[in-house]
């Protein structure tokens, strides 16, 4: 299915809608400057957030690996920027073949299989030393994703895959301590958002996500959106169950301080069977403004509980769930 009509400068109707897996091709031709592309990989465990990130927004390009000592509340990683995306190649066909960046300082491999996406990064921190990362995120036979089609206008739409709960192992060197994820160090998970779409200059917009166990033991996972979908008649909002997803079409009601944002971020449904709570641990404040890019964002990691459907008119209790919330204002 193509994303836009033939000459690629509109959306095609025939996109809209939502999929439990990627069935777009993002055939994104034809109009320079508001074209956004990206995917963003991030795995959380108990102690450490750690992110592998490749942007091509038209004017510039952006890669980079961060990552969060969640207890110390210390922080690294290397990011590089590159006049109108050179050296980045973000293909139509989202959650396949090989992306990445090849650089001085910084390298990221992203390969994309069947059962299974290798993440790999090699970079040199701001004082000089130097950085890895080697992670396998699984892909499970009948792994479900949350895929849909945003709608503005015409001109403006997005479309976005987001992957939840994908369990993570692997090693890293960060801040020069070797870190392992997943296996007997415990649960890790993967998260991806695919981006590909034409934005407008100004947006805001929530995210939020994590992944756990319910109290009766089933593989509970949550993708939540707000602001950005607002007025469009479709939402990124959904829970995973053992794999499976459980679709939300409305808006959720998110509850938090932007300005104190380490209290506890609320979100929950208008009928009360989503109603989960995130108690944070560390607030990422971030904040670029390069002319007409400007970019700052509330990142809040820590652990969620309440209720979620099930998907089968009951709800599931959660407690403990690793995850993260966050508000982004963006001129780009």
């Amino acid at each position: 299915m193509d994303l836009c009509s033939p000459d690629g400068r509109r959306l095609n109707p025939a996109a809209l809608g939502w999929s439990r897996r990627p069935l777009h091709t993002t055939n994104l031709r034809g109009v320079w400057g508001r074209t956004k592309r990206w995917d963003y990989w991030a795995v959380q465990s108990g102690e450490f957030a750690v992110s592998a990130t490749l942007a091509d927004i038209d004017l510039i390009g952006l890669a980079g690996v961060e990552w969060i000592d969640l207890g110390s509340h210390e922080s690294g990683g290397r990011s590089v920027t590159t006049p109108l995306a050179r050296g980045i190649d973000l293909p139509d066909r989202v959650c396949e073949g090989e992306v990445g960046y090849h650089g001085d300082e910084l390298d990221i491999d992203i390969e994309y299989g069947p059962g299974m996406t290798e993440i790999h990064g090699r970079w040199v921190e701001p004082d000089g030393s130097t950085g890895s990362l080697d992670v396998e995120v699984a892909k499970p036979a009948g792994y479900e994703c949350l895929n849909v089609v945003i709608p503005w206008s015409q001109k403006r739409f997005q479309f976005t895959s987001k992957h939840q709960g994908r369990r993570a192992t692997g090693r890293a060197v960060l801040g020069g301590r070797p870190v392992e994820f997943g296996g007997e160090s415990g649960d890790a998970w993967g998260i991806l958002d695919v981006g590909r779409g034409r934005w407008p200059y100004r947006t805001n917009w929530n995210w939020g996500g994590g992944a756990g166990r319910s109290a009766d033991g089933r593989h509970i996972a949550l993708q939540f959106g707000a602001k950005w979908t607002d007025g469009t008649g479709f939402t990124e909002n959904g829970v995973f169950v053992d794999g499976r997803l459980h679709k939300i079409g409305e808006e959720l009601d998110w509850r938090y301080r932007w300005d104190d944002p380490m209290q506890p971020w609320r979100v929950r449904s208008g009928s009360g069977d989503l109603d989960v709570t995130l108690i944070p641990v560390h607030d990422r404040h971030g904040r670029t403004n390069i002319g007409i890019v400007m970019n700052e964002v509330h990142q809040v990691f820590g652990r969620w509980e309440g209720t979620v459907p099930d998907g089968e008119g009951s709800t599931l209790v959660i407690a403990g769930a690793l995850g993260f919330a966050e508000e982004a204002r963006a001129r780009w």
